[in-house]
């Protein structure tokens, strides 16, 4: 199996991810870097962050690296300060949304752009051979001012000291990498906000670390209960960000259509990328404004890469990350949240843009698969593709069905054991339909070939 899947390296503590593990990619890490170079290294909330820190640590290290410790960050400002600090490398000890018992390891270059393909695979080159420069004596200190520097940061981007919003927000971390971060630094940039899940917490005590529509019922009850107007929520180490409203979770391709208006209107470029996992309101979205969708590769590193090469005015991946290219190539869900709430007079303009827009079913469904299962799998799923009667076949990442009145996309996930099902339709009968059709397939093909 591979060692990086869709976003770095990721798997359940204790199994694929251990701490000699950690240790020999730190290892091979170092070797592809000269020595005495500076790199820094933050983590999400998870129990297991510090053990896998001091693993990471040890191998950086014996290779001669120059560590800055930047403790528990969000992975945006981690990329950010990677960049604007001068550090060779930044190291975010995270598995993002997964549940507590996942961890894992993503790399940002210097210029905050994730660590590419041809990247990873010479650090995974490595490992394997078990290349690795050791006998050198690095050194180790502690960060400071990463607050103060990102909120200086993102005051000058918004062209604001202070964003001027009646609206009360409820700011949800869910116990992750955000929390007291951005409570803190919405207050400091003078919004109304009344914190939810705002202490960090290993296992995510107040709710599930994946941001959905039924993880954050009690944030709505909550949003409704405090008489506030919108909830942000954000994923266990918030590259992702969601909204909320008194009428409940907005959904995933709904903001991140309107968002994607809001930053093209205001660009003037013609293009916005996203991946095979968007849904065509995106395309709805900003189709009058002459404005062309292209859908990539599944995954922040890649649609950053898709972002940059077509020039778009935005990168957006539907279940709620934002690459806004005047700040950088990485996902930023604090910006992204700022600079929505900076351009909304109420938090109605969302659905009320969404009420004049095709209406359009959206569901997601998963299939649990193996790791070492999936390539076949998704081979089988390739060949009775031409059974569901598909007006069109995309399989640039995993395989996606257009129909005219719907889509549906088989993929294999690259952050869990799953094979995911996504379908939209204009109608809930059909959505119903694909999902059904999508699992039983997947369902018969895993134990096919298991």
């Amino acid at each position: 199996m591979p060692l990086f899947g869709t976003s770095g390296i990721r798997g359940v503590v204790g199994q694929e991810i251990t701490t000699q593990l950690c240790h020999e990619v730190a290892e091979a890490l170092g070797a592809t870097l000269p020595v005495g170079s500076r790199v820094c290294l933050a983590t999400d909330t998870r129990a297991s962050g510090e053990m896998l820190k001091e693993a990471v640590f040890s191998g950086l290290l014996s290779c001669g690296m120059e560590i800055t410790d930047l403790s528990i960050l969000p992975t945006p400002v981690l990329a950010l300060l990677t960049r604007e600090w001068g550090f060779e490398t930044g190291i975010m000890i995270t598995a993002s949304h997964n549940p507590p018992e996942f961890n894992g390891i993503k790399l940002f270059n210097r210029n905050a752009v994730g660590y590419s393909w041809d990247q990873e695979q010479q650090i995974e080159e490595i490992y394997r051979r078990k290349a690795f420069r050791r006998g050198y004596r690095g050194s180790l200190d502690r960060g400071s001012g990463m607050e103060e520097s990102y909120l200086q940061f993102i005051r000058h981007a918004l062209h604001a000291e202070v964003l001027h919003s009646d609206m009360r927000i409820v700011v949800d971390p869910g116990n992750g990498a955000a929390s007291g971060f951005v409570s803190s630094l919405f207050a400091e940039m003078g919004l109304k906000v009344i914190p939810l899940n705002d202490s960090p917490n290993g296992l995510f005590g107040g709710r599930k670390p994946e941001p959905t529509e039924d993880t954050l019922r009690g944030t709505v009850e909550f949003l409704k209960a405090v008489d506030a107007d919108m909830a942000v929520c954000f994923d266990g180490d918030a590259d992702r960000v969601v909204f909320c409203d008194r009428e409940g979770f907005l959904g995933f391709n709904e903001p991140t259509a309107f968002v994607s208006r809001l930053v093209a209107e205001g660009s003037g470029k013609k293009r916005v990328a996203s991946t095979v996992e968007a849904g065509r309101l995106l395309d709805y979205a900003v189709g009058d404004l002459g404005v062309e969708v292209v859908r990539g590769k599944v995954g922040d590193v890649p649609l950053a890469y898709l972002t940059r090469q077509i020039d778009a005015a935005i990168g957006t991946e539907q279940v709620g990350v934002y690459i806004i290219p005047q700040i950088g190539y990485y996902p930023d869900s604090i910006f992204a949240a700022l600079t929505l709430i900076k351009r909304l007079r109420k938090v109605s303009q969302i659905r009320d843009f969404l009420r004049e827009m095709p209406r359009l079913f959206f569901e997601k469904s998963k299939v649990s698969c193996p790791n070492q299962l999936k390539q076949m799998v998704m081979k089988s799923v390739g060949q009775e593709a031409c059974h569901f009667g598909a007006d069109g076949v995309n399989e640039l990442d995993g395989i996606r069905l257009e129909f005219a009145d719907s889509w549906m996309l088989i993929r294999a996930s690259g952050t869990e054991p799953v094979i995911r099902i996504i379908a939209e339709a204009t109608s809930p009968s059909r959505v119903g339909e694909l999902l059904e059709k999508g699992v039983q397939t997947v369902r018969y093909l895993v134990e096919e070939n298991n």
